[in-house]
């Protein structure tokens, strides 16, 4: 079964400091062990270059640009990249409107979008909540929590 990992779980990922770094390790290590697919999008690119390059007492990482784009490397040399494609944006569309999405919401909406796009049902995230409201909506998704892998 295939996974979108969402920017919440690639910072987690990318800070040793954090406290649930080793439960996104251990997700990440188990569902690989599985067998499962663990996917990113160029959007979760964009919003863990955002996050890490942001200093720390805004809630970022406080990473340089060299630093932040080394680790988004690793990133895509673990987890495929889902194609960025003309259907993703009609997806997004329908599902903000159909649930009155706004502000930072939209994000989260256009990662699911993306997964309803490439026939991915699972969202691995520490924001679970996040995607709740949105799960049923179209083909669906199931938002994962990492401490439940």
């Amino acid at each position: 079964m295939s996974h979108l990992v969402d920017t919440s779980i690639l910072a987690r990922l990318a800070n040793t400091a954090d406290a649930q770094h080793a439960v996104a390790v251990q997700a990440v290590l188990e569902l690989h062990q599985r067998g499962e697919v663990l996917h990113i999008t160029a959007q979760n690119l964009i919003e863990f270059r955002n996050l890490a390059t942001r200093p720390k007492a805004v809630n970022g990482l406080g990473l340089s640009a060299v630093d932040a784009e080394a680790k988004a490397t690793v990133f895509e040399g673990k987890f495929p990249l889902l194609a960025e494609t003309p259907d993703i944006y009609p997806k997004w569309k329908a599902l903000v409107g159909a649930l009155g999405i706004i502000g930072k919401r939209v994000h989260d909406a256009r990662l699911v979008a993306v997964c309803h796009v490439h026939a991915v049902r699972r969202v691995l995230t520490f924001n679970v909540g996040h995607f709740t409201g949105m799960a049923a909506f179209g083909p669906g998704i199931v938002a994962v929590d990492p401490a439940t892998v």
